[in-house]
């Protein structure tokens, strides 16, 4: 008899499982270390933590945490409309925003179907893809970039979408204004464009993409409250489409996905522009210095939008380890197909400056490859 695990769907049994930034608590039970010793810089989370208005919100709603939640999002959905000038009927929530990746799957694709992306682009595309048995077609992206006029050329029939992460995930490169418009202007109308702006509200002059979603554009624009807003426990992002499209979303996805205690505290969060501006402001510090360093002690880096850095050490893997032997947390990229880099989140300074002193360390020992002079 054969076992019921190998009658599994094919597809799903040669998925790659996503592989997360190593928790505090994990690196503490395996090293013995306090996690109150331990810096995490690997999965580029908020390192102020939540707005403070949404902690209260939060702990305002978890007296009510017997009821079920609100099923539609009425008053997030309504917040986040506001916000950006659309509709409520715009808006689709979900646990993360990369549920929305999900429901894109469940909607559209299928076997035999394509996705488009950027060689080296979020994982998460690819993985969603092949869960609904769909191909992926990667793209090269010169400099780290993703290379819109390349994508268009990769479009065929069997084309169901295209995901462009700007700025993307895990290089920090950005498409301008220039380059969307001419990419959106040929591209043909069986083709759903996901624009995933994660870290959005990091840049100084973001390119308006949601201006293809009030033309009525086959277009989602992802957007999360886990980086900016310091949410990522919470799992709540959302999507901007069409009514249409948002309408087909909306049937694809779990009852109550979105959890009363994190849409309160998205809702809270969404509002509170003072942490907002201080975390955009420690952002741009600690990027700034930590590129600085990077290029002091000879190492290449890709110049980030986003609120960590690509960075070039000779043995990824190898770093990766001996930063974690030191209590920092890092993100080796070899799952990226990039085995020589790693990528660092800003933290605080203090955190930046410890994360740099330790490198030094390691460049001193010889386990580091200064590439400007190799």
């Amino acid at each position: 008899m054969i076992p019921m695990w190998k009658t599994a769907h094919e597809h799903i049994l040669s998925l790659t499982v996503y592989e997360p930034g190593k928790p505090v608590e994990e690196l503490a039970r395996d090293l013995g270390l306090r996690e109150e010793d331990i810096i995490k810089l690997a999965s580029n989370e908020n390192p102020l933590g939540p707005s403070p208005k949404a902690l209260d919100a939060m702990r305002r709603t978890l007296e009510r945490a017997h009821f079920y939640p609100d099923g539609g999002g009425y008053e997030l959905r309504n917040a986040v409309a506001e916000r950006l000038g659309v509709d409520r009927l715009n808006i689709v929530l979900g646990n993360g925003s990369n549920e929305i990746i999900e429901f894109i799957g469940h909607a559209f694709l299928g076997p035999g179907d394509e996705v488009v992306v950027a060689r080296h682009s979020f994982a998460v595309y690819k993985l969603m893809a092949q869960l609904f048995g769909a191909d992926t077609v990667e793209v090269p992206d010169p400099r780290f970039t993703a290379d819109l006029d390349a994508i268009v050329a990769a479009i065929t029939p069997k084309t169901r979408a295209v995901f462009i992460a700007n700025p993307n995930n895990p290089t920090g490169t950005m498409v301008g204004q220039e380059e969307i418009d001419r990419f959106m202007a040929a591209v043909p109308d069986h083709v759903l464009v996901v624009f995933d702006e994660a870290y959005h509200e990091f840049l100084a002059n973001a390119p308006d993409v949601l201006s293809y979603v009030r033309e009525g554009r086959n277009v989602v624009v992802m957007r999360t409250f886990s980086k900016i807003m310091g949410l990522a426990n919470l799992r709540i992002g959302y999507g901007v489409t069409t009514p249409e499209i948002a309408a087909v979303l909306q049937r694809t996805r779990q009852p109550f996905n979105a959890n009363g205690i994190a849409q309160a505290g998205a809702l809270a969060g969404l509002l509170d522009e003072e942490h907002m501006i201080r975390t955009r402001e420690l952002t741009s510090e600690g990027r700034e210095y930590l590129e600085k360093e990077f290029q002091t002690m000879g190492l290449e880096y890709v110049p980030s939008f986003a609120n960590f850095v690509l960075v070039k050490v000779g043995d990824g893997k190898e770093v990766f380890e001996a930063m974690l032997r030191k209590g920092i947390i890092l993100r080796a990229m070899g799952s990226y197909g990039l085995p020589e880099w790693i990528r660092i989140s800003v933290g605080t300074m203090e955190q930046n400056h410890r994360c740099i002193a330790e490198l030094k360390t390691l460049a001193a020992s010889g386990k580091l490859v200064h590439i400007a002079n190799a």
